[in-house]
């Protein structure tokens, strides 16, 4: 967000009446970039308070996030005024635009749900099973398991072997255990 921007969110705030002190203002961008001023707010805001902003956008970066958002605060009691788009949920048709756009986003959701079953019918016609492919080939998964029980190599030094983390290691030794580890075979000698 540029500088302009961010100047021209608080004075429109300002001329709303709100305070200085009330104004949060997030500067990452992007729709998986961390918000931690309006998770911070969102802490703040208590029953019949209003959040305001300046437009939809800049309070969320998707339909579903901002309806899920919405509900939590009509549930909490609180109000929200768009300044420029003029929403105000204490208002009838404020409410109702959250009402549509829930509705959108519901819709939203239910494309992609078919979309990602239909993808997943055809995979399944050429006969791929789905999910992902595993990390390890059968081949390097039943060298890796010999591998450790056999204690030549630790799960990290497998692990860097095939360029994968531990956890994929593990995830390989965990499967179809049949087998317990052998025991490091040691020798006792006496002196």
């Amino acid at each position: 967000m540029s500088i302009n921007d961010r100047l021209h969110q608080i004075d429109a705030l300002l001329r709303t009446g709100v305070d200085r002190g009330h104004i949060h203002v997030d500067t990452a961008s992007g729709a998986k970039a961390p918000r931690p001023k309006l998770d911070l707010v969102m802490q703040l805001l208590r029953e019949g308070d209003i959040l305001k902003v300046t437009r939809l956008d800049r309070l969320s970066r998707s339909v579903l996030h901002l309806v899920t958002l919405g509900a939590d605060l009509r549930e909490r009691g609180i109000g929200l005024h768009v300044i420029e788009e003029g929403i105000d949920t204490s208002t009838m048709e404020g409410r109702a635009m959250f009402g549509m756009l829930s509705v959108l986003a519901e819709l939203q959701r239910e494309l992609i749900v078919a979309n990602t079953n239909d993808g997943l019918a055809a995979a399944r016609a050429r006969g791929r099973v789905g999910g992902r492919r595993p990390r390890l080939t059968a081949d390097q998964a039943s060298l890796a398991r010999q591998l450790y029980d056999a204690r030549e190599k630790t799960v990290q030094q497998i692990a860097d072997l095939f360029g994968v983390p531990r956890s994929t290691v593990y995830g390989h030794l965990d499967r179809d255990r049949t087998v317990p580890r052998q025991p490091k075979k040691t020798t006792v000698t006496k002196h």
